[in-house]
């Protein structure tokens, strides 16, 4: 027994009419009469009742018509679902993204994933610093990643989304909170609160930032990630300089404020260059068709960060 004859056999359970079958199946007639023979040979019963005039389904031939029904119908779902991968029409998008990244772009990603792909099943990885995320896209954890670049790891493609300045993050009852004016070398004596991995680009931006204002930071007290580093400063145990987006979070007991000469940060769009996946090859062209990102790399690569020279 092979998938032919059952397709066969479907064709005139369903007309219970060897001619009209036969037209569908652009089929000679005898040859379609024959095959139906030979599968009821198989089966060692009677499938459909014939006369000169009409041909109907036994009650055996009814019950194998349901079960040709949904094999066929199993195999169908499995082949089109099969295709939908192969295709990257289907399967699973991890995203990663980074501090309060997921606060500004989570939203118009998903929107645009799912509307363009809506066999995709996104994964969000949040709060992942850019240390965390490049290793994972590296190793193939990740398949996207919102972070702070430019990226210096090889095989990691990166888009510019945005730019943002740093600005400063202070406990509610510090003495700079009533300043209308601020700029780095007001905090050159504080303590600093900064994140625990030591490459974060955000720590990279800060320590430029401070340097060019003439000091470099103490910073006795690290966090994870960030809503842990703005709990220490809410608990007064130090100021920090943020990315801007971090003002979405408005922890109780934290004010943020404008600074001068605090350096900008960028927020990209990474991505592993060989990545395989159709999925995220889809992905992309539909975040960039979109303008989520702009497809084109950058004409005139930029250094992180500028220090100053003496």
């Amino acid at each position: 027994m092979d998938l032919k004859q059952l397709r066969y056999f479907d064709a005139v359970a369903e007309t219970c009419h060897f001619g009209q079958a036969a037209e569908r199946l652009h089929l000679a007639q005898p040859a379609l009469s024959q095959a139906v023979r030979r599968l009821e040979a198989e089966l060692g019963v009677l499938l459909l009742a014939r006369t000169t005039r009409q041909v109907q389904l036994t009650a055996a031939g009814e019950f194998f018509h349901r079960e040709t029904r949904r094999i066929l119908g199993d195999l169908d779902a499995s082949v089109s679902g099969v295709r939908s991968i192969g295709e990257g029409r289907r399967g699973l998008l991890r995203v990663g993204f980074t501090g309060t990244s997921a606060f500004t772009q989570l939203a118009p990603l998903s929107q645009i994933v799912r509307s363009a792909l809506p066999g995709v099943v996104l994964e969000v990885q949040a709060d992942l610093l850019t240390p965390a995320q490049v290793e994972r896209l590296a190793d193939g954890r990740l398949d996207l990643g919102v972070l702070r670049g430019p990226v210096a790891e090889a095989g990691i493609e990166t888009r510019t989304l945005l730019e943002e300045p740093l600005v400063l993050a202070l406990p509610a009852g510090h003495r700079l909170v009533p300043e209308a004016d601020l700029e780095i070398a007001d905090v050159a004596g504080e303590e600093f609160v900064a994140y625990a991995d030591r490459r974060s680009a955000v720590n990279e931006a800060v320590t430029s930032s401070c340097r060019r204002a003439g000091f470099a930071p103490t910073v006795p007290h690290r966090a994870p990630g960030t809503a842990g580093l703005l709990a220490l400063v809410a608990a007064g145990l130090g100021v920090a300089l943020v990315p801007e987006s971090v003002r979405s979070m408005q922890l109780h007991g934290v004010v943020f404020r404008d600074v001068r000469q605090a350096a900008t940060i960028d927020l990209s769009l990474a991505w592993r260059v060989d990545d395989p996946s159709p999925v995220v090859a889809n992905a992309l062209e539909a975040l960039a068709t979109h303008g989520f990102y702009d497809a084109a790399p950058a004409a005139h690569p930029h250094p992180r960060f500028e220090e100053e020279t003496a």
